[in-house]
């Protein structure tokens, strides 16, 4: 028992460090540092398992156990987790030896300014080392099991290696690979991204492949899949059918769409045309905004009733400049609708009611006001480029 009083000053000090915010930062900056696969992932998912591997470690080590019979569950579920999100083994273990290697960093520091005896210490960090070896062997274990139980048409790593291989970083997988994932070179195939790590939030078709990439569902399918939720579930873009050689920029433009998708508060799997028109003005905000600025820079943003007058102008536009329709979808009148806008051309001077300029043509016209009417509403579900007017 006295082997075990001396190592409780480490011991405690390791059970002080889980419990420090600022050295669950440090572990966490240094895997995403030395990891940049684990870097493109949620920050706190990276915190959670450090926490609880530094807490299992400061448990252990004021013991006499055998470091293999200790509780490793932490280590293989962080394997699990890194399999089921695609990040390669070799970037998980980066990560996890940084980590590691700052904890014993850390743990040295406060252990000298607390007094802790050279010998009492050294004892401390061999025993640590032995420890972080079987952590790596844990997560690999969790890893490989992951990898073993989980098809590639669901969310296995190596159907997510493949498709990062090709969509993200664009570089086409050997015909080989493509054949294992039945993928044909000379194939078409929809890319899906959604905003959700759950293959149940899509009816996925049999074949094909589709596994977590940057945190996200994403697939390759011979087929449009199905709306499982009704379109209530999370948002989900799918393109056009693409060959393989271009199926990294139907990822990009499906990424791009369901930024505006979520921002817009839209929910359900979406095509990514029926998405065309917004998300090719996201993509140029400060010229909508000079826009906005033109026709209607005589508003106040933080007026509501100027509010009111732009959402109902847009409403009118998403609606075929139709009053009747535009009144039922705002549960109003048409006499209010067509006195709204009347105020809108008084305190701007024009509204998408007018007829087009003389010299530019009618749709382009509409156009410029739609874009310059949501570009003013900002960010936010009521004021998303596919407008719910009804939300207002």
């Amino acid at each position: 028992m006295t082997v075990t009083d001396q190592r409780e000053p480490v011991a405690g000090i390791l059970r002080a460090m889980a419990a420090d915010a600022d050295v669950r930062g440090e572990l966490v900056h240094a895997a995403r540092t030395h990891s940049p696969d684990v870097a493109r992932l949620g920050e706190d998912d990276t915190r959670r398992h450090v926490t609880a591997m530094v807490r299992a470690a400061g448990g252990w080590l004021g013991t006499l156990d055998r470091v293999d019979d200790q509780d490793f569950a932490a280590a293989l579920g962080l394997g699990t987790d890194r399999a089921v999100q695609g990040v390669p083994m070799t970037s998980v273990l980066r990560g996890v030896q940084a980590g590691l290697t700052r904890a014993v960093e850390i743990t040295v520091d406060r252990s000298r300014s607390a007094g802790v005896p050279d010998g009492m210490l050294l004892t401390a960090v061999l025993r640590l080392k032995e420890y972080g070896d079987a952590v790596e062997r844990h997560v690999v274990n969790g890893y490989r099991a992951a990898e073993r139980g989980m098809p590639a048409t669901a969310e296995g790593a190596a159907g997510a290696r493949l498709l990062r291989r090709l969509l993200v970083h664009g570089v086409p997988p050997a015909p080989g690979d493509l054949a294992g994932a039945c993928l044909r070179p000379d194939g078409a195939y929809h890319c899906l991204v959604a905003e959700t790590r759950d293959p149940g939030a899509v009816r996925l078709p049999a074949r094909g492949i589709a596994a977590v990439v940057e945190g996200r569902l994403v697939g390759l399918l011979p087929c449009r899949p199905a709306d499982a939720a009704g379109g209530a579930g999370p948002a989900a873009v799918v393109s056009p059918a693409v060959p393989p050689a271009g199926a990294a920029a139907a990822y990009r433009l499906c990424l791009r769409a369901l930024r505006v998708a979520v921002r817009g508060g839209r929910r359900g799997l979406l095509d990514l045309t029926d998405l065309a028109g917004e998300t090719a003005l996201a993509e140029q905000p400060l010229l909508g905004a000079y826009l906005s600025g033109r026709l209607l820079g005589g508003l106040d943003p933080a007026d509501d009733f100027h509010r009111q007058l732009v959402l109902t102008a847009r409403a009118f536009l998403d609606h075929g400049r139709r009053l009747d329709q535009t009144a039922a979808a705002l549960f109003t009148h048409p006499n209010t609708v067509r006195y709204r806008l009347a105020r809108l051309r008084q305190i701007t001077g024009g509204s998408p009611a007018d007829p087009a300029p003389e010299g530019a043509a009618g749709p382009m016209a509409a156009l410029h006001w739609w874009w310059a009417l949501s570009t003013w509403l900002g960010p936010g579900p009521e004021s998303s480029f596919s407008s719910s007017a009804e939300s207002s």
